[in-house]
């Protein structure tokens, strides 16, 4: 047996039908029990993003969020929503959304408990699945287990993934620009930000990611705008496909929902553990006020930003699609293969020769800000795996991830998105485990912050809430209780 072969066997194990019940029952069980916060709290979910600044241990509030959505957006908002429309039909995108509108539940949860046991390693917070399952399950072998993983995912298989998208992209505008130089460039700009640390991350992600994403969603607006009068064809499509009510997609409803939740995940990143990580770096003043902003940012990433790209696919009818035997169903271009390509010729299609270069620039932008966030994650589960040695380690991890941004560019990449897929479960699995075991604390903190939101100030105390471990946040919340003392004697 070949190695795709086995890769294709233990994929199928972890992609199965299991895993799509957890993510969507987690999902259920966390909007349920918060009494659908992504309804309640839209108005604290955007307010947050603009309170708290940054310090010299944490970035801000917009930083966290900007750098966690620099992770959700990416390679999974153009090249994975055309694979999912590819394999699925267009009634993907709408359980795309649905994981969206049930995710952002558990990515509120799993980011309050990044945030709950974070710690201070080497001068700034650190944080995520690692720490908390740890410090909140107490089981140091499962937490060292997630980490591992989640180094292979971030540091190994998936910078090759994101490298190579834009590379691919760039060479259908720019044909004389070879793999390898363009690896070199991508790999020197994301070295000059990465190692210039966690700061460096945040404050390049708080310029890049809101510019990148407005700016895609304005294409579609306009591309919808021009096609208006096929809008509400596309939108019955994209419906009676996601439950087989459709004549033509009525057969493949089962793809439709497991691609949809599969590129959703991959995506939106809700309920993986990665989106924690870069919430635990965020400065607040209560867990739950990072878990808000992370909450909102997987309604950026899929509400928004995927479906500009699969509204723009099914407007124009540039894709294909296949039945779970590889039968085409609809071929509208035959030969092309679910890729950023079908976006391109999209926008093409009504902007003559726009479409190629305005993706390749938004795909540059998409990927090259996930690599941030995979450098992030990656330094965040070194971390906690070398603790006092985490520098060096740091640094070699770094170079590494480096490497494999390179070698991503020069290489095709088919096995590397079968086994970032893997990585990708793999870290849903044993997350959404981990947070299902904890919700009883994740529910806490926003009980206890919808007590207190109306106050001048706002604290959180772990003691209080009878939860241990949390140690660090009795040097956070008296230096707030400090600082809000002085400034009303001034």
């Amino acid at each position: 047996m070949d190695l795709q072969k086995i890769v294709d066997a233990v994929y199928g194990y972890v992609w199965g039908y299991p895993l799509v019940i957890l993510c969507l029952g987690a999902g259920i069980f966390f909007s349920i029990r918060t009494r659908f916060l992504q309804v309640r709290l839209i108005k604290d979910m955007v307010g947050q993003l603009i309170r708290g600044t940054s310090s010299k241990k944490g970035v801000s509030s917009f930083q966290g969020f900007a750098m966690a959505l620099g992770g959700r957006v990416g390679t999974g908002n153009i090249a994975g929503v055309a694979t999912a429309i590819g394999f699925g039909g267009p009634g993907a995108l709408f359980w795309m959304w649905m994981l969206a509108f049930l995710g952002a539940g558990s990515a509120y949860i799993e980011s309050a408990l990044a945030q709950v046991w974070k710690e201070e390693i080497g001068g700034v917070y650190r944080g995520g699945p690692a720490y908390y399952i740890e410090k909140g399950l107490r089981k140091k072998w499962y937490a060292v287990i997630f980490a591992v993983v989640t180094i292979l995912s971030c540091g190994i298989l998936l910078p090759s993934i994101q490298s190579n998208s834009i590379t691919v992209a760039f060479r259908n505008v720019i044909p004389k620009l070879s793999p390898s130089a363009s690896g070199i460039i991508i790999a020197a700009l994301l070295g000059l930000i990465i190692f210039g640390g966690v700061k460096r991350i945040g404050k390049a992600a708080e310029l890049m990611v809101p510019f990148m994403a407005i700016g895609y969603v304005i294409m579609a607006i306009v591309i919808i705008v021009l096609d208006l009068k096929r809008l509400p064809d596309v939108l019955r499509m994209i419906f009676a496909s996601a439950f087989g009510a459709d004549a033509v997609f009525g057969g493949i409803v089962g793809s439709a929902i497991i691609w949809g939740v599969k590129r959703g995940i991959f995506s939106n990143e809700a309920g993986q553990g990665s989106g924690p990580q870069a919430a635990a770096a965020a400065e607040v003043r209560h867990p739950a006020q990072q878990g808000l902003v992370q909450a909102f940012s997987v309604y950026v990433d899929t509400l928004f930003v995927c479906s500009a790209t699969g509204f723009m696919i099914l407007l124009t009818g540039t894709y294909n699609v296949a039945d779970g035997k590889g039968v085409q169903i609809v071929t509208n271009i035959p030969g092309v293969e679910a890729s950023p390509v079908w976006t391109q010729m999209g926008i093409d299609t009504l902007l003559p020769g726009f479409g190629s270069y305005f993706v390749a620039v938004a795909l540059f932008f998409f990927a090259f800000t996930t690599l941030m966030a995979y450098a992030f994650y990656t330094e965040s589960n070194v971390a906690y795996l070398f603790k006092k040695k985490s520098l060096t380690a740091i640094q070699v991890a770094r170079v590494f991830i480096l490497v494999m941004t390179f070698f991503g560019a020069v290489r095709s990449t088919t096995l590397a998105w079968t086994l970032g897929d893997i990585g990708v479960g793999l870290m849903a699995w044993l997350n959404i485990i981990a947070i299902l075991l904890l919700s009883k604390v994740g529910l806490a903190t926003l009980k206890d912050y919808e007590a207190q939101r109306r106050n001048a100030g706002i604290y959180f105390d772990p003691e209080k809430l009878g939860i241990k471990n949390a140690g660090i946040w009795t040097t956070i919340r008296k230096r707030y209780e400090a600082e809000d003392a002085e400034s009303r004697k001034s």
